[in-house]
C-alpha cells in the first residue's frame, strides 16, 4: 500500500478525559481579579454567568478532567478528526520537511469550536439553564454554540461583530437554521452597544464589545448564562481533544513533530492542539511551538503583558494577558475570529515565559498561502486557519534552504466555505493589507487599569 495521506482513529479512541495544562506550568497562573476591587475573584463572583461545573473546571488543578458520556456521544458525530500528511504540498514546495495538519473542519459547524460548545451546552442544560448568550467574530463560535443549543434544546442568542455580520451572511443563516437568534454588535438594545453607537454610528464592532453585550444580557436574567468560545481556562481545556488525538496519530505515523503551529486570536485552537504536547517540551525534547496572529491585530507580538479587561465595557474580570487595550477596535480584516484585543492568560503566560513563539502576518500573504494550500491539498481553509498555513509554508521553505528534514504540524481549525467573498477579493486583486493605528493602540494601552499588585 502507498504511504497514507491521512491517519484516522476509530471512535473508541476519542479521549475520555480532557488535558489540563495548569499543573504542568513552571509557576501558577496569575489569578483573575474583580473588575472593581482588583482582588482575586471567587466562584461567587462568576456565578451569575457560569454554572457550577464550568466554574469548577475554570479553577481546576487536576491533570485530567473526565469527559461526560453525553458529550463523547455527540463528539462521535465527527471525532476523531483526521491527521493528514500534506504530501502534495510538500512536493509543491520541494521541501524535505514532512508537513502534517490536524483537520477540524470536518465538524458539522466546520471548525474546532463545537469541542467546547457541546460541553458548555451540556453542563448548562444539566444546571437547568434555558438560554445562553454569546459573542462571535467570523461566526465559527456562534455557529458551534447554535449547533450545541439545538442538540440540548437550549435557546441561543448571538451578538455577531457587525463587520462579520455584513461580510458573512451565510454564517449568520447557518446559526439561524440551527435555531439561534443573531444580532449585529454594536446593538441598540444594550447599554454597551448604545454607548458605542452614540459616538461611532458606523462602528465595525469588535469581539471585546460583543462580549460586553452578551455578558450584560446574561447577567440581567436568571434563566440565562453566558458562553465563551475562547480565552478562559475551561474553553482551552475542552479543546485539548485535538492534541490528545494528534499524539496518538503521530504514534501511528512513526514520527513526532519538531514544530507545532496554530493560529491564535483568543487561543482556543492553539491551546487545544499544542497543550497536550507541552510536557514533552518541558522534558527536554526539541519542540518549537508557534502562535500565528494577524498583523492588523498583533496582540502577542506588539501588545503588553498586563492585567486588562476582557471586554470593552469593563464588565469582565481583569485577566493577566497580552493585550492591545480593551478599547482597541481592530481593522475589519476577513479573519474575524482573530480580531480580539487580548489572548488567553494561559497562552500569554507561555509566550511571556519563552515556551511559545509568536509571529504576525498581513492579510494578502496569508491568502496567498491559503490558495497555494487549496490548490495542492484541495481544502479551502478559513482565513483564520490560513495564518497557520502561512507559517507552516515558511518553515517548510526554510527546511528547503537548509536541507533539514523537520516534521511540521499545524492545526487546520476550520474550512473557508463561508469565506468565499474574501477569496474573491484576493483573487480579483482588491484585497488590501489592513493596518492598525499605532496611535489608537497606544491610546488603548494608556487606558489599561492601574492594578495594585
Amino acid at each position: 500500500m502507498a504511504d497514507p495521506y491521512k491517519i484516522s482513529l476509530p471512535e473508541n479512541k476519542i479521549p475520555t478525559a480532557w488535558f489540563n495544562i495548569v499543573p504542568f506550568l513552571p509557576h501558577p497562573p496569575a489569578p483573575p481579579l474583580h473588575p472593581v476591587t482588583q482582588q482575586p475573584i471567587g466562584v461567587a463572583d462568576l456565578a451569575p454567568l457560569f454554572c457550577d461545573a464550568i466554574l469548577a473546571q475554570e479553577t481546576a488543578t487536576a491533570p485530567e478532567i473526565e469527559i461526560p458520556e453525553p458529550v463523547r456521544e455527540i463528539y462521535r458525530l465527527w471525532r476523531p478528526t483526521p491527521l493528514y500528511r500534506a504530501r502534495r504540498l510538500e512536493r509543491v514546495l520541494d521541501t524535505p520537511a514532512h508537513i502534517y495538519y490536524k483537520y477540524e473542519g470536518v465538524s458539522p459547524a466546520g471548525s474546532h469550536k463545537p469541542n467546547t460548545a457541546v460541553a458548555q451546552a451540556y453542563y448548562n442544560k444539566e444546571a437547568g439553564i434555558r438560554r445562553l448568550t454569546t459573542e462571535t467574530g467570523a461566526g465559527q463560535w456562534g455557529s458551534a454554540l447554535a449547533l450545541a443549543g439545538a442538540f440540548f434544546e437550549i435557546e441561543v442568542k448571538v451578538y455577531m461583530v457587525r463587520v462579520s455580520y455584513e461580510q458573512k451572511p451565510y454564517r449568520r443563516h447557518l446559526m439561524e437554521t440551527w435555531g439561534a437568534h443573531v444580532v449585529p454588535s454594536p446593538s441598540p438594545h444594550t447599554e454597551a452597544g448604545r454607548r458605542v453607537l452614540a459616538e461611532h454610528p458606523d462602528s465595525p464592532g469588535s469581539l471585546g464589545l460583543a462580549i460586553s453585550e452578551a455578558v450584560e444580557e446574561a447577567a440581567s436574567r436568571a434563566d440565562t448564562n453566558y458562553a465563551l468560545g475562547s480565552v478562559l481556562n475551561h474553553v482551552l481545556l475542552h479543546q485539548t481533544v485535538i492534541g490528545l488525538e494528534a499524539l496518538e496519530q503521530f504514534v501511528l505515523a512513526g514520527e513526532g513533530p519538531d514544530v507545532l503551529i496554530a493560529c491564535c486570536g483568543g487561543g482556543s485552537n492553539f491551546a487545544g492542539f499544542t497543550f497536550p504536547f507541552l510536557p514533552r517540551k518541558r522534558a527536554g525534547e526539541s519542540l518549537r511551538i508557534i502562535a500565528v496572529e494577524p498583523a492588523a491585530c498583533p496582540t502577542l507580538t506588539k501588545g503588553v503583558y498586563a492585567y486588562d479587561f476582557g471586554d470593552m465595557a469593563r464588565l469582565s474580570p481583569l485577566l493577566k494577558m497580552y493585550t492591545l487595550g480593551h478599547g482597541f477596535v481592530p481593522p475589519g480584516i476577513h479573519a474575524g475570529g482573530l480580531r480580539y484585543h487580548g489572548d488567553a492568560p494561559l497562552v500569554s503566560q507561555l509566550v511571556h515565559d519563552g515556551v511559545v513563539e509568536a509571529v504576525a502576518y498581513a492579510q494578502r500573504p496569508v491568502f496567498a498561502a491559503a490558495v497555494t494550500f487549496a490548490r495542492a491539498e484541495g481544502i479551502i481553509p478559513a482565513p483564520e486557519s490560513a495564518h497557520a498555513i502561512k507559517a507552516a509554508i515558511d518553515e517548510a521553505l526554510s527546511c528547503r534552504e537548509s536541507g533539514e528534514k523537520k516534521v511540521i504540524a499545524f492545526c487546520l481549525s476550520g474550512h473557508g466555505h463561508f469565506d468565499m467573498a474574501a477569496y474573491e477579493r484576493y483573487l480579483s486583486g482588491t484585497l488590501v493589507d489592513a493596518e492598525y493605528s499605532e496611535a489608537e493602540v497606544q491610546r488603548a494601552i494608556s487606558e489599561l487599569p492601574q492594578v495594585r499588585t
